[in-house]
């Protein structure tokens, strides 16, 4: 039941008020100190390994999210990001000294890392905890406050975590907002210092709309179509359970997971008989049994995940495993698709779902041809022993981030930056990176004493010229 008038206006105007709290308490949070935030994040960390029996209750409920999958993908990123930050956050929020020209002898240069603001985190439903904690980590590690919007999608979880941050810390420096477009809608308007979104590229263009009306930065974690390239020299054997695990893992639907297979023609057939072992392994026979196995979130990210299946079918697409569907359940079978002509829609838009179209090429060039053609990938995974094909889709193909013999895994090393590129986002996040993304770099500039430069003040006489000159050829 939509919401009325009167409720839309009473919860426009909570957010306000909570926004205009963190705006006013914004510069006693950033004058926080090191071990002030490293308190905060290891409160935070409490929190997350306390809790973790509820989180994986609510992830359940959502969508049938199996415990050990929660603690991989949403527990553990969580807790290694807040380790890894608060063993390195002394070090990044000292002054970074900078070489100063010669030409300005006399002073001394630096970058003091300085927080935003008051930022708006929006995170998705695929990964709750881990997608809204993780950026989390950041802003308060740059010293942020910031307000959490969570996915509508999955109610427990965004219960869950409005409960998690309400016990951990008042109100005017972390909240969560429930809710849906509407209160989305309010946030956006609101005139954030930095906003952090995760989700599909069609959104990620509403909030840098939104972002730009207040000159407000922008980070946006967007998907797009992610391929994988496994070559003729790969280990097709290890390949295809890495890459099986990397695309069912949450019902296959990850921002990161690989959207589209590119084999070569050689190992195509090795390939889908291998892919095939994996998902009978992985799941039984009877994958709709297995407590290893999600469902869709919901029946309207069924349907659309369904009809892709259909459409491809309808255009001449062959389905070697899978197919099974169930509008009870919201189930959809591990899938494996061939023949999948261009024209289909499963081709076009991101899966975020169990359908893995596998497509063969006869040389690389043609598998790098088709990767360009298409807007740049959020992920890539490349299968290949042979370290030149490795160089040359490194060096001729563009992507957010890329795994080599693995598939995704660069998304946990908290060392990388994580991020896409043009259609599959901007912007870095994760350690250092997060830092950085969540701050502002301030440059400073310090005169010590007298240089070189007072003496070209006005007026400009001859010798001055002279010495002008002389700058400019040899410093």
């Amino acid at each position: 039941m939509p919401p009325t008038l009167q409720e839309i206006k009473t919860r426009t105007t909570e957010i306000e008020r909570i926004f205009q709290l963190q705006q006013e308490n914004q510069f006693n949070v950033a004058r926080s100190t090191a071990g002030e935030r490293i308190k905060k994040l290891n409160r935070l960390l409490e929190a997350t390994l306390r809790y973790r029996p509820q989180i994986k209750a609510a992830m359940y409920a959502d969508f049938k999210k199996p415990p050990l999958e929660v603690d991989a993908v949403e527990v553990y990123p969580t807790t290694s990001a807040i380790k890894h930050t608060r063993s390195n956050l002394r070090r990044w929020m000292k002054p970074q000294r900078v070489p100063t020209p010669l030409a300005f002898t006399g002073s001394t240069s630096w970058i003091q890392y300085q927080p935003k603001g008051v930022c708006l985190i929006i995170s998705p439903w695929n990964f709750p905890f881990n997608l809204t904690f993780v950026p989390l980590v950041a802003a308060i590690a740059a010293g942020d406050c910031a307000i959490l919007k969570p996915s509508e999608h999955t109610p427990h979880s965004s219960a869950l975590l409005k409960k998690i941050v309400a016990g951990l810390f008042e109100e005017n420096e972390v909240a969560v907002v429930e809710g849906a477009v509407e209160e989305s809608q309010t946030l956006l308007k609101l005139p954030f210092h930095h906003i952090f979104f995760t989700g599909a590229p069609a959104i990620g263009k509403l909030v840098m709309k939104a972002g730009a009306e207040h000159l407000a930065s922008v980070t946006l974690e967007l998907g797009g179509k992610s391929p994988s390239i496994i070559d003729e020299t790969a280990d097709i054997r290890s390949a295809a359970a890495r890459i099986a695990h990397a695309k069912w893992v949450n019902c296959g639907q990850i921002c990161t997971t690989c959207d589209y297979l590119l084999v070569h023609e050689s190992k195509k057939e090795e390939l889908l008989g291998e892919l095939q072992h994996c998902i009978r392994k992985f799941y039984g026979r009877q994958p709709d049994a297995s407590p290893s196995y999600p469902r869709l979130v919901s029946a309207h990210h069924y349907e659309r995940v369904k009809s892709y299946l259909a459409n491809a079918v309808a255009a001449g697409a062959k389905v070697v495993a899978g197919g099974q569907c169930s509008d009870a359940e919201k189930y959809i079978a591990p899938t494996l698709l061939t023949n999948v002509p261009d024209e289909a829609q499963i081709m076009h838009e991101e899966i975020f779902g169990p359908l893995l179209p596998v497509r063969s090429y006869k040389n690389l060039q043609e598998a790098i041809g088709i990767i360009n053609a298409g807007e740049r990938p959020l992920t890539m995974n490349i299968f290949s022993k042979n370290r030149k094909n490795i160089h040359r889709i490194l060096r001729d193909t563009r992507a957010g981030g890329t795994t080599i013999n693995n598939a995704t895994m660069h998304f946990y090393n908290h060392d990388l930056p994580f991020g896409g590129i043009n259609n599959s986002g901007t912007g870095m996040s994760h350690g250092w990176f997060g830092f950085q993304d969540f701050s502002h770099a301030r440059a400073v500039y310090r005169q010590n004493f007298p240089g070189a430069l007072d003496l070209l003040r006005p007026p400009y006489v001859a010798w001055k010229e002279k010495l002008m000159s002389l700058t400019i050829k040899w410093l």
